[in-house]
């Protein structure tokens, strides 16, 4: 086997990926190696890579120059000697998530809430997740990459790599709706409901048994879209029609028992506040959107009205065994994702061609090895 690889990789930040040849990783006692098969192009990775150093200087990039992919799906072709549960030719998903093992969170077992927590291929949360991202430098723009057993994700026959490597945003929007308590008597509003995150939390609510589901987005086709996946169920507004809590009170009076903000950085804060006003009497708000900025709340009215107010980031690899299983039953339909793929040499076409997607349902993946 080569010892070389190909790899995309930015030496500046801004700056187009390269591709070049770089060392063939080798797994370290408790890693497994992985065949790239295809790696999900997410709508927030041009910010990243352009705006990141600026927008949040605190939280750091990979040491340039970096192999990003934060979604990358394919199959394992070496394992580690304390590698247990996993081998050779299994088919995984790799959840980015990189923590430490040795923060009090992480001796809790709320990985998550690692001090150092970090996603590969992408950024890290705090000042010192350096130290992930510089033990698991590569990112899913590869032939191959090296992840911990922990990270792993089996993916079933059925649910193919492109659609795995969707699993970050889908697992984003399941998790959330987790934290939310989501069930068979939830009525739910979500805030861009047509875009890349708010569709994964419109097909896994859908699973879990929302029984209404109110969304809202700004391209009535698309939200038509989203409506007939389940017309029983979903009701869709535009934003370019009015006020949001407005048309939830007269679709339920008494409000929604939950609110999922899926609208990304730049978005306008109307949304949010009237997706808080449209919460019932003891509902609950989740934030998976990244809405950024002081966004001015009535905590006086949150009191009264018993509300609660949830940040949730990223999903557990326990989490994402739910989701595979989840599809793999045939209660999470992944087939309406229409996947755009495109080899690795073509990444920065990919970033770029983001922007003539169609919503949430475009599934822009790169494939960086057939091996």
């Amino acid at each position: 086997m080569s010892t070389t690889m190909m790899a995309a990789r930015m030496h500046e930040v801004g700056a187009p990926m390269v591709l070049e040849g770089v060392l063939l990783p080798e797994p370290g006692p408790a890693d497994v190696r992985v065949s790239v098969r295809a790696c999900n192009i997410v709508p927030n990775l041009a910010n990243i890579l352009a705006n990141w150093t600026t927008w949040f200087p605190q939280n750091p990039l990979p040491a340039l120059p970096a192999i990003f992919g934060l979604d990358p799906a394919g199959v394992i072709d070496a394992v580690g000697e304390d590698v247990r549960g996993f081998q050779v030719g299994d088919r995984v998903y790799v959840n980015p998530g990189r923590h430490c093992g040795g923060c009090k969170a992480c001796r809790r077992g709320d990985h998550i809430n690692c001090t150092s927590f970090a996603f590969a291929g992408y950024f890290g949360f705090t000042s010192t997740a350096s130290e992930m991202l510089d033990r698991y430098p590569y990112g899913g723009l590869a032939e191959y990459m090296v992840a911990p057993q922990y990270a792993l994700v089996k993916l079933p026959e059925s649910v193919s790599f492109e659609h795995g490597a969707r699993f970050g945003y889908l697992g984003t929007a399941y998790s959330g709706l987790r934290k939310a308590g989501v069930g068979t008597d939830t009525t739910l509003l979500v805030n861009g409901i047509s875009g890349t995150l708010g569709l994964g939390v419109a097909l896994y609510a859908l699973a879990m048994g929302a029984t209404r589901i109110l969304g809202t987005g700004r391209d009535r086709d698309l939200l038509e879209r989203v409506r007939a996946l389940a017309p029983e169920r979903i009701s869709v507004f535009s934003t370019k029609d009015g006020a949001i809590d407005d048309w939830v009170r007269r679709e339920l009076p008494d409000g929604v028992d939950v609110h999922v903000n899926a609208l990304g950085p730049g978005a306008p804060h109307e949304p949010f506040i009237q997706g808080m006003k449209s919460l019932r009497r003891g509902g609950k708000a989740v934030n998976i959107g990244a809405t950024a900025g002081e966004v001015p709340i009535d905590v006086h009215h949150m009191m009264d009205q018993q509300h609660q107010l949830i940040g949730s980031v990223w999903f557990t690899a326990g989490e994402g065994e739910d989701m595979a299983a989840m599809a793999a039953n045939g209660m999470v339909d992944l087939s309406v994702l229409e996947n755009v793929t495109f080899p690795l040499e073509k990444v920065n076409d990919a970033i770029h061609g983001l922007e003539n997607r169609h919503g949430g349902f475009s599934n822009y993946i790169i494939s960086p090895s057939t091996n």
